[in-house]
């Protein structure tokens, strides 16, 4: 029986032959800190991976998000192992990478405490500082199960094998065919240290890992259901150098220093009553004038903009939801039915289906569409306490929402417009870095409709988004079950990207509730329907601002945008009569009266982020005059009133940060 001695590969797009038993590593000549890993056949393998006749293999540099997730996993890995020299008793859970980091849930007695983290973070540079190699075997389920029969999580995943979804991070774990132990052997001995079920791929060595840091820990449930235990999760973070672990920590540093939730009670503009429950806000009066400018300046761009304002009731009967589909798909994220004389109701969750019983009430025609229907309608949504957070993640929210009824034929220009219009919107709002994301349906069935109605609004879509000239990112199996849509993701001022305004094409719901319009010929005919989210909810919205802003909103926004501050009793007369002028411009002013000194005033008006502060004296009331000083600190003395009211006013009409 002959063996084989060579093999034919692909590597850097060229053929090449090398012996048999090559590794991907050795074909890469890679160093195994820079390039850690290989993709043979789009898959990515551990360097060690013996390279097959017909392999096109490539490598994968630590660096790149590819390589950094592999990095961040054995991380994880070299956590858990640290977990459990230091806690014997802890039971593994997963642990897989995510954005910037990694985490890996441990079932143990006690939460962990800073000083557990402290322990656990030292043991981990030892380990890395011995440099343990992962090294990855091939096991039956039955070994499998036998090695690990200590572990209960584990054995539960292996059941999974197979089955187990990225939602809950199992595959991270296992997947279909065969089943993978990594052991960590020491490096001079090769003597077992820790082992655990995975996938992989992973690093050659621990001493790969640059830099990391753990982070926080806390409460998780098994596989993401409150129905499992509650298990205790570490993140940690992990990068390919200390200077992108420290560049990483300084914008976690700045990112704080933004939290809207922190922000807005410093600035008393909302609250969340523990009495009104879990992702229910309230707005306090200052921002409610924050949301009041936002409502008014997106009626009149409607309004220009030809939309026709609607209303709808907070609560309708659960049957509507199942006529337009919501409620087989999309159940699980309503609150619950209540009985009222006998029939079931529910608040609802997105305003469209009552919108389509507008345009069903009377007999349309062609004439009428493009119809615009637009409605700032509250909404309630049953996310889940663990997802839930500040403003940007709420159960009651208020949505700029829209549905726009047209022709076939209309459509891609409508969509081509409204897009145009969405993109103008958040510049105004002062956001100006963008890209679109087309979300698609896949295999799955959780989709309705004839899948030529969704090859053709997917197209209608993609043209739109195209002939924007914006970067397009493709997100197959993130449509909404009814129809295919275009997401707006902004960049904000230290480049963190916010999804927010939606495009939605539906061809389902129309079809659903039996909307037809008379065409020019004298027919019945479908409209085609988008739904359009320009905030995504104005409690959303607002929280981002709030962020990119680091809570110092432009003028227009600012719920007090001038403070008089005078430098005695003396000079408050001078300053309210500047005031009353300001007032008579639409301008929001107040006088600071208390008592206290001048400075103190000026960096109470810095705190509360007010952008202009008119400052009197002596010499200012003698020349009609007033110091402008802005919240950057600069200031301009002996400024005319006139001229100081005329440039508050041009900063405010003009939407511009100062």
């Amino acid at each position: 029986m002959s063996t084989v001695s060579e093999l034919r590969i692909t590597l850097d797009g060229s053929e090449r032959v090398v012996p048999a038993g090559t590794t991907a590593g050795q074909a890469l000549e890679a160093d195994g800190r820079s390039v850690i890993a290989a993709r043979v056949g789009g898959e990515p393998r551990d360097l060690e991976y013996q390279v097959r006749e017909g392999d096109v293999v490539e490598p994968i540099e630590i660096s790149s998000m590819e390589g950094r997730a592999i990095m961040r996993h054995s991380a994880a890995h070299v956590m858990a192992q640290a977990v459990q020299e230091l806690f014997p008793e802890a039971k593994l859970g997963i642990g897989p990478p995510v954005e910037n980091g990694f985490y890996y849930d441990f079932d143990v007695a006690e939460p962990f405490t800073p000083d557990d983290l402290k322990r656990i973070e030292k043991r981990m540079r030892e380990i890395v500082k011995q440099g343990q190699r992962f090294s990855r075997r091939p096991v039956s389920d039955d070994d499998a199960r036998e090695e690990l029969a200590g572990e209960p999580y584990k054995l539960e995943l292996i059941g999974l094998k197979g089955s187990a979804g990225s939602d809950d991070g199992a595959d991270v774990e296992v997947g279909a065919g065969e089943l993978t132990i990594y052991d960590n052997l020491d490096a001079k001995s090769g003597d077992l240290r820790w082992k655990d079920l995975c996938r992989g791929p992973h690093l050659p060595t621990t001493r790969v890992i640059p830099a990391f840091k753990l982070m926080r820990s806390g409460g998780a449930y098994w596989r993401g259901s409150e129905k499992n235990p509650q298990l205790q999760r570490i993140y940690g973070t992990a990068w390919e150098s200390r200077d992108k672990q420290d560049e990483y920590l300084k914008f976690l540093e700045e990112a704080e220093k933004r939290d809207h939730r922190k922000l807005g009670a410093e600035l008393d503009l909302f609250s969340f009553p523990p009495e009104l429950g879990s992702g229910l806000p309230v707005f306090h009066p200052k921002g409610g004038i924050i949301r009041k400018e936002m409502e008014d300046y997106m009626r009149r761009r409607q309004a220009e903009a030809g939309y026709e304002f609607v209303n709808t009731p907070h609560l309708t009967k659960s049957s509507l939801f199942e006529l337009s589909g919501h409620l087989p798909y999309y159940g699980d994220d309503m609150f619950p039915a209540f009985e009222l004389d006998g029939v079931d109701y529910r608040v609802k969750p997105m305003n469209c289906p009552m919108h389509n019983l507008i345009f069903r009430a009377r007999g349309r025609s062609y004439r009428e569409l493009p119809l615009r229907l637009g409605e700032f309608g509250s909404v309630y949504r049953f996310e889940k306490s663990g997802v839930v957070h500040g403003l940007t993640r709420v159960r009651g929210m208020t949505q700029d929402d829209a549905h726009i009824y047209t022709t076939k034929e209309q459509m891609t220009d409508e969509i081509k417009s409204l897009l145009s219009f969405v993109l103008s919107v958040l510049r105004d709002f002062g956001l100006s870095e963008f890209y679109l994301e087309l979300s698609t349906r896949d295999d799955s069935d959780k989709f309705i409709g004839e899948q030529a109605d969704w090859d053709e609004a997917t197209e209608a879509l993609r043209h739109a988004a195209t002939e924007s000239g914006l970067d397009l990112v493709d997100d197959p199996g993130g449509a909404a079950f009814y129809g295919p849509k275009i997401s707006v993701q902004a960049k904000d001022a230290i480049g963190r990207t916010w999804q927010l305004s939606t495009i939605q094409l539906d061809f389902n719901q129309p079809k659903r509730f039996g909307l037809e319009y008379q065409a020019a010929d004298g027919s019945r005919q479908t409209p085609a329907m988008i739904h359009r989210a320009l905030f995504g909810s104005i409690e959303r919205f607002l929280g981002v601002l709030v962020e990119h802003y680091a809570g110092a909103m432009p003028p227009w926004l600012s719920p007090v945008q001038v403070v008089g501050i005078p430098i005695s009793d003396d000079h408050v007369a001078h300053l309210e009569k500047v005031a009353a002028g300001l007032r008579e411009r639409g301008v929001r002013v107040e006088v600071d009266t208390s008592s206290d000194r001048m400075q103190k005033k000026i960096r109470n008006a810095q705190k509360q982020k007010i952008p202009f502060m008119l400052l009197a004296g002596d010499d200012d009331v003698a020349k009609d005059a007033v110091s402008f000083r802005y919240r950057n600190g600069e200031q301009k003395n002996g400024v005319a009133i006139e001229d100081a009211v005329d440039e508050v006013v041009k900063a405010v009409e003009a939407r511009v940060q100062v």
